[in-house]
C-alpha cells in the first residue's frame, strides 16, 4: 500500500484539536497505524491518554531509536480560505503539527517494510502547545522499556525552503516560561483618584519597566526575551481599575539565564506594587518547555548524512526564541530536532500558514534513510 500522504495531512488539517482534547485526530492516527502495521509480527502500540506509542522490536536490538511527532493544534480561527480547511471552530493547524504527524505515517510505513535490527519508536505526542506533553508522558512512566536511547524529531519553518534542513549541534529553540501577574488595588471613581488605587497605572509602570531586565541584566551576547502579549484592567472609562492582569513570556537559550529572568521579572512586579501600595500575585510557569539542546555527536551524524544527501540544503543555523517542549525529552535522552522546510510567507502560527505539502514526500524520502542508519 502506498500511503496519500497529501491525503493525510488534508485529513489531519480538518479536525485540529486542543492539547489532551485529541481525541478525534487519535482515533484517525489509530485507523492509518493500524493500515500500515497489518501483518507485521514485530509491531507493537500502546496509547497514553490521547498519545500513540508504537514499537517496533528490532531482530537484534542494541538500542532504542525514537521519532517524535506532536499532534496537537492552536486556538486560532483559520484564514487560509482551503477547500479542506478546518472543521473545528477557532481551531487551527497553525503550527504545522499536520504535517509533523503526516511524516510520521509516512516513515512509519517505509520503515515496517522490513524489520529493522536495532528497536524503533514512534511518539505520537499530544500537547505540544500548552501542556507540555513530552514531559506528561516522561514524567507518567508511559514510555516503560521502550524508552529511546536517542529521540530525534522536526519542526517545519516557513521561511525556508521545500528541500531545506536545518540544525546545529547545540541549541536550536529556546526555553520559554508562562507569566501570570495580577496586581490588586482599590476600585473607584475615575473624579475621586485619592479615594482609590489604581491598579492599571501600576501594571502600566511595571510593562515600561520590564523591559530593562534585558536591556540592563542580561548579556548581550546570551540574550533574551520578556513579552506581555497581553493586559486586562478596568471595565469602563470613569472607574479606577482594581485589578491589572497580565499575561507573558520569558524566552532564554540557557535555563540559568531563564532563572535569572524569572528572578528579576518576580522582584520588580513585588517592588512596583509595593511603591503603589498594591498586593500583587506573580506566577510563572515553564513546566516542560526547556530549551531544546541538541547532543552534539547526534547533531553531528545527522548533519553529515544529510550533508551527503544529495537532495537535500543542509544550513548550519542559529538558534531560535521559539518555543518547544522536545526540548524537556531531549533534556532526558540524548537526541536531536531540526527544522524542515515548507516555504509559505506566513508565520508559525498565523491564521494563513499553509505549509508547501511537497515537503511531506521530500521528509520521507530523506528521513527514512537517515532512520535506517540509526536501526540497522
Amino acid at each position: 500500500m502506498t500511503l496519500d500522504l497529501i491525503k493525510i495531512r488534508r485529513d489531519l488539517h480538518q479536525i485540529p484539536e486542543i492539547g489532551l482534547e485529541e481525541f478525534k485526530t487519535q482515533t484517525y492516527l489509530l485507523k492509518r497505524i493500524a493500515e500500515i502495521t497489518n501483518g507485521k509480527d514485530f509491531v507493537e502500540q500502546k496509547t497514553w491518554r490521547t498519545g500513540i506509542l508504537v514499537f517496533l522490536k528490532g531482530s537484534h536490538p542494541q538500542k532504542t531509536i525514537g521519532w517524535r511527532t506532536d499532534i496537537d493544534a492552536l486556538p486560532v480561527v483559520e484564514e487560509t480560505g482551503l477547500a479542506f480547511a478546518s472543521q473545528h471552530e477557532g481551531r487551527m493547524h497553525a503550527c504545522g503539527h499536520d504535517m509533523h504527524m503526516t511524516i510520521a505515517l509516512g516513515l512509519l510505513d517505509r520503515m515496517v517494510q522490513v524489520q529493522p535490527k536495532n528497536n524503533l519508536l514512534f511518539l505520537f505526542q499530544p500537547a505540544e502547545e500548552n501542556e507540555a506533553g513530552g514531559m506528561l508522558m516522561y514524567e507518567d512512566g508511559a514510555f516503560g522499556n521502550w524508552q529511546p536511547d536517542e529521540f530525534y524529531g522536526l519542526h517545519v519553518r516557513p521561511d525556508f525552503k521545500v528541500g531545506d534542513i536545518a540544525t546545529n549541534t547545540s541549541t536550536l529553540f529556546a526555553g520559554t516560561c508562562e507569566v501570570f501577574i495580577t496586581f490588586k488595588g482599590k476600585g473607584g471613581h475615575a473624579a475621586f483618584p485619592h479615594n482609590a488605587n489604581d491598579a492599571l497605572v501600576a501594571a502600566s509602570y511595571f510593562i515600561t519597566q520590564v523591559q530593562t531586565i534585558v536591556s540592563r541584566n542580561v548579556d548581550p551576547i546570551e540574550g533574551g526575551v520578556v513579552t506581555f502579549g497581553s493586559m486586562h484592567a478596568g471595565t469602563t472609562n470613569n472607574v479606577i481599575a482594581e485589578t491589572a492582569t497580565l499575561h507573558g513570556t520569558i524566552r532564554t537559550l540557557t535555563q540559568d539565564m531563564s532563572l535569572l529572568i524569572q528572578k528579576r521579572v518576580r522582584e520588580m512586579a513585588r517592588g512596583i506594587a509595593t511603591s503603589f501600595g498594591l498586593e500583587v500575585d506573580v506566577t510563572l510557569k515553564q513546566g516542560g518547555y526547556l530549551p531544546v539542546e541538541n547532543d552534539s555527536q547526534l547533531a553531528k551524524q545527522l548533519m553529515t548524512y544529510f550533508e551527503n544527501a544529495s537532495a537535500v540544503n543542509l544550513i548550519d543555523c542559529l538558534p531560535a526564541m521559539t518555543g518547544e517542549d522536545f526540548g524537556y525529552l531531549l533534556n532526558k535522552i540524548p537526541g536531536v530536532m531540526f527544522w524542515l522546510g515548507v516555504d509559505t510567507p506566513y508565520a508559525l502560527h498565523h491564521p494563513k500558514m499553509s505549509p508547501k505539502e511537497e515537503a511531506l514526500s521530500f521528509a520521507v524520502d530523506n528521513i527514512s534513510g537517515f532512520l535506517k542508519t540509526r536501526t540497522n
